[in-house]
């Protein structure tokens, strides 16, 4: 699929694990990394640096018994790791997820406003809400707030974030050492929020950064989750099983965007993908083969029970995949896998291999080529603007993927050669905030 007529470029996000993506990765690793090790992380990022992805993004629990998995049960926290990410890298985008469900927008606007002034303009925030009662449970409370309530205060965090990071104006600093002002008082304004989760005053105790907000990034294929993100979202991670999903996925999220009044241009879909990459085909299927006859099948029914907020143990594991109704738990993922299993026959064995290898992702297994045609194929057809990375073992899938993949992507004219610019918003095309 080579000389494709249309150029758009590839956006790519590197959706980091340190010990690696799949649930069997880092047992076939020749180094195995620490998740908590600052070292081993630079130098992740500064592999992704050099082939010029647009962002290093980590994602983020708040209770270690979600997912029995190295990478979750330890971590450090997301924002912390980033600061130390900035000082040794120049310009990939540096994205951590948070959530508005259990803290308030005065601490996170401040926060992500500090890590954008630190990387110098390369910070973006992936807003999420809170769904497993054990999170609650760290909280001081014994339940979640159900999903209709964890958007509506979503969408006011983000409302009064946006609202303290606007209060500082271009040009309030202007430090005149004859008058003795340092700032230009009526550059910077209280916000004086008053709402039904959050009251807040303001202004930030922050001057305006680089970008003048980070990047918003959103997740999610809920109706509540399509819609917030349509309102806010700058780059929005999905998940899609198949190119017909993904283009009825950015199809309705594009026109919601529209509705809303929004340029849907401004706004980057980017699907997960693990590519499982081999320097010939035959290379590829023997490593997802041997990666998936690791896999331990009660983690992978653990993990399946924890998303669909039911005891799978119950039913046979080579019968079939039993109906799941959509409750307040992870809404787009659960869909996600349940339509896969009926489209796809899989019996609840196979499912909770799929789960526990991919999390939820697609796959694709093949050479350089096969994965770059897949790609252009996606972008080309309306599936995707980009994709995040989820490399299956770390780091020697993404040494493969910056090795063999991107200089076929650049040599379809697909995926940049260097970055072109100094922020995040503009190397992914955003207008300034």
């Amino acid at each position: 699929m080579a000389n494709s007529q249309q150029q758009r470029r590839i956006r790519l996000g590197l959706f980091v694990q340190p010990v690696g993506q799949h649930v069997s990765g880092w047992r076939l690793t020749e180094k195995l990394g620490d998740p908590t090790d600052i070292d081993w992380l630079i130098t992740i990022a500064k592999k992704a640096e050099a082939g010029k992805f647009d962002l290093f993004f980590v994602g983020d629990a708040l209770a270690t018994s979600m997912y029995r998995l190295p990478s979750t049960m330890a971590r450090l926290e997301p924002l912390t790791m980033l600061s130390a990410l900035a000082v040794n890298t120049k310009r990939i985008g540096l994205a951590a997820t948070a959530s508005t469900t259990f803290s308030d927008p005065f601490t996170m606007a401040r926060s992500f406003s500090s890590l954008d002034h630190i990387s110098r303009g390369r910070a973006a925030w992936n807003v999420v809400t809170s769904f497993s009662a054990d999170v609650a449970r760290n909280f001081s409370r014994n339940d979640m707030p159900n999903h209709a309530e964890r958007y509506a205060r979503a969408r006011e965090f983000l409302e009064v974030a946006e609202k303290l990071w606007a209060g500082w104006e271009e040009g309030a600093v202007q430090p005149n050492k004859e008058t003795g002002a340092y700032f230009v008082d009526d550059k910077i304004q209280p916000i004086n929020h008053q709402g039904e989760h959050f009251q807040v005053q303001g202004p930030l105790n922050i001057t305006r950064s680089p970008q003048g907000r980070p990047v918003i990034i959103e997740a999610g294929s809920s109706a509540d989750g399509q819609k917030l993100a349509a309102e806010t979202a700058e780059v929005i991670f999905t998940a899609a099983a198949s190119l017909e999903e993904a283009q009825t996925f950015y199809r309705s999220q594009k026109d919601q965007v529209i509705a809303a009044g929004r340029n849907p241009d401004h706004v980057v879909i980017m699907p997960g993908v693990m590519p499982i990459v081999g320097r010939t085909r035959e290379e590829a299927k023997a490593l997802w083969k041997e990666l998936n006859t690791l896999v331990d099948i009660e983690n992978g029914l653990r993990q399946l029970s924890l998303r669909f907020s039911m005891d799978l143990s119950q039913f046979p594991l080579d019968g079939p995949v039993p109906e799941v109704p959509l409750g307040e738990g992870n809404q787009s993922r659960v869909k996600l896998m349940t339509d896969m299993a009926k489209r796809e026959n899989l019996t609840l064995r196979e499912l909770a291999a799929v789960a526990a290898g991919s999390r939820g992702h697609r796959v694709i297994v093949g050479t350089a080529e096969d994965i770059a045609d897949d790609f252009e194929l996606w972008l080309n057809e309306g599936g995707a603007d980009g994709f995040n990375i989820m490399p299956a073992i770390m780091s020697e899938q993404l040494d493969l993927f910056v090795e063999l993949v991107i200089p076929e992507l650049r040599r379809r004219g697909l995926f940049r050669d260097d970055y072109e610019f100094a922020t995040l918003r503009e190397n992914l095309g955003l207008p300034v905030a």
